[in-house]
């Protein structure tokens, strides 16, 4: 076992200017694997869930939303990605949370 960081990505599915999911949600697994592997991290696991956001403008809206989870994670990378997925998917912003955990592959 071994000491790793755990990127985890909270990404909304709403276009951040029409309040409404403009990028169908197979495609949206598509462009993110697509946009992981360009940033070369080995893999991923991603869920679909539900979730709320106020955006800067005080509109709330109630959304698709996509958990990313990236193991082996280095800063640097999901900076790149994150970047990355905030203009495909016209997003205000991207919750990122970082966690140190123990982990290996067996």
């Amino acid at each position: 076992m071994q000491e790793i960081t755990k990127h985890i990505l909270f990404l909304g599915l709403n276009d951040k200017n029409t309040k409404k999911q403009e990028i169908d949600t197979m495609q949206a697994y598509n462009l993110v694997f697509n946009a992981i592997q360009a940033v070369n991290y080995e893999g991923c696991t991603i869920a679909e869930s539900i979730g709320c956001y106020t955006h800067n403008n005080g509109f709330f809206v109630v959304e698709k939303s996509l958990k990313i989870e990236i193991l082996f994670a280095s800063d640097s990378k999901t900076k790149r990605l994150i970047d990355d997925l905030k203009q495909k998917f016209n997003q205000e912003s991207i919750i990122l949370q970082i966690e140190n955990i123990t982990s290996d592959l067996i």
